[in-house]
């Protein structure tokens, strides 16, 4: 059997699960507080970890799990308020697909499989660190970043359903500054001429803006495409100039 066995490239794989390993940091806070709240709603453990199983989206669970607190099972319009809502949070992984589509061609279950692990922390490094990795992009490389932040938030729900009320507050230990640093960390590499600079100063005005009128998720999607339109229009405009 090759390092590959059977086509899949575990070396690849499991490079691309210790890439994220210095964002758990910031993950496992995060998840042991959502546990706490799910429990504070009345979830049991079972239900809270399976939640995180199933969903695999931080700032959804959360809003699921405030659902239940002090009010039960949500009726059928909290019920779709919360689609709504986890639509809207989350409306930016659309944009994520079509850009590890371009780059990395899926069969139709890679798409599924990865669809479903996707989160914010592993695009980012994925685009940062996957071509630099020896066998470039590959899925193994894509899947072993998804299913390590996977592992690490799965693993701390747990932990906060089992033992949430005698773990300190996240707020309190600052770890709600790690994320902001490590996308930074990926923005800065890929800040390479005019073009890619004037872009990312528009999307963050642009981002800084309508966060204060939008919610999060939506602000997202909005300054993405604004921001792919906008270096779409400058690389065609340079292709003419050259032309």
């Amino acid at each position: 059997m090759t390092g590959q066995g059977r086509g899949f490239d575990w070396g690849a794989f499991g490079r691309g699960f210790r890439v994220m390993v210095p964002l758990w940091a910031g993950v496992v806070p995060f998840a042991v507080a959502y546990a706490v709240t799910a429990r504070a709603g009345g979830l049991s453990v079972w239900e809270t970890c399976l939640m995180s199983v199933t969903v695999f989206a931080g700032a959804s669970q959360f809003a699921a799990a405030g659902q239940f607190v002090g009010g039960g099972v949500p009726g059928v319009a909290a019920a779709l308020a919360l689609v709504g809502t986890t639509f809207v949070l989350n409306a930016r992984h659309v944009l994520y697909g079509l850009s590890l589509s371009r780059q990395l061609p899926l069969s139709r279950w890679q798409r599924a499989v990865t669809a479903q692990f996707l989160t914010d922390e592993t695009y980012g490094m994925v685009l940062v660190a996957g071509p630099r990795d020896p066998g470039g992009l590959s899925v193994g490389f894509l899947l072993g970043a998804e299913l390590s932040l996977f592992a690490a938030w799965n693993t701390a729900t747990l932990l906060g359903a089992l033992a949430g009320a005698v773990l300190p507050d996240p707020d309190a230990l600052g770890v709600g500054v790690i994320f902001p640093l490590a996308f930074l960390g990926l923005l800065v590499p890929l800040l390479v001429g005019r073009a890619a600079l004037l872009v990312a100063l528009v999307s963050g005005l642009g981002a800084w803006g309508l966060g204060r009128v939008l919610p999060g998720g939506l602000v997202v999607l909005l300054v993405g495409v604004g921001g792919a339109l906008l270096g779409a229009l400058i690389s065609t405009r340079r292709a003419e100039g050259r032309a």
